[in-house]
């Protein structure tokens, strides 16, 4: 599904990231990426996604190098992105935000991901007015429409406690599951990741430390000693 080749971006005289091998494969697995602060995780999505231009190497999608394509052109081809901040209209109900993008993408089918990510509740509530941890299922679901092939997803649960981090992330799981895409989220709570993760990739100052499953991460000296063994 998605490939990233010898990936490297630069802001000015700073290297954030050098060198990144990385394989996604759309099986229905989500894959993690953790790593310490300014490890390069959301430079990675930025990448991957179009918001920011490599100085070296690859991306490939589906076997076709979109390396200098558009975000416009990359979302037309099914992959899809939610942010650090919940990037929800405050003023229009659930329900309105939903239809608002499914319209723009040609997609009536909503009823499923307002079931998968339990909105039924809330359709015709304000954004502004519903609780953050919803907001963020929100922000969630309305990358999901137009059926993606491939969701990025950066820190959905930024601002959450550990107990709606995990639930947002059963949610997310187990609609990748059914519709069988492929998923990459950045994430600090690594319990979630480790719960809810097929496959984990750990990034450390701008490098591939290492992917695997989450023991095998979980065992990795490596990774406990640039990050799990500091972790709180």
């Amino acid at each position: 599904m998605l490939t990233i080749e010898k990936l490297s971006v630069s802001y000015g005289s700073v290297r954030a990231l050098t060198d990144v091998d990385l394989e996604i494969r759309g099986n229905g697995l989500l894959h993690g990426i953790i790593g310490p602060n300014g490890a390069g995780k959301s430079t990675l999505l930025d990448a991957i996604c179009g918001r920011r231009r490599p100085t070296s190497g690859r991306v490939r999608y589906c076997g076709e190098d979109i390396t200098r394509h558009s975000v416009a052109w990359r979302r037309r081809q099914g992959m899809a992105r939610s942010f650090q901040r919940t990037s929800i209209f405050q003023d229009l109900t659930v329900h309105e935000q939903l239809q608002l993008v499914a319209q723009h993408l040609g997609d009536d089918r909503v009823g499923d991901v307002i079931e998968v990510m339990d909105l039924g509740g809330y359709l015709d509530q304000k954004a502004g007015r519903i609780a953050y941890g919803v907001q963020r299922r929100v922000d969630v679901a309305l990358a999901l429409i137009g059926r993606p092939r491939l969701l990025l997803m950066d820190e959905p649960g930024a601002g959450l406690s550990a107990t709606e981090t995990l639930r947002l992330f059963e949610h997310v799981r187990d609609l990748v599951r059914e519709r069988r895409i492929a998923a990459v989220v950045v994430e600090h709570d690594v319990d979630a990741v480790f719960a809810c993760c097929g496959m984990v990739t750990v990034l450390d100052l701008g490098r591939h430390l290492a992917t695997g499953t989450p023991e095998t991460i979980r065992a990795d000296h490596r990774v406990i000693a640039a990050y799990l063994g500091t972790a709180a």
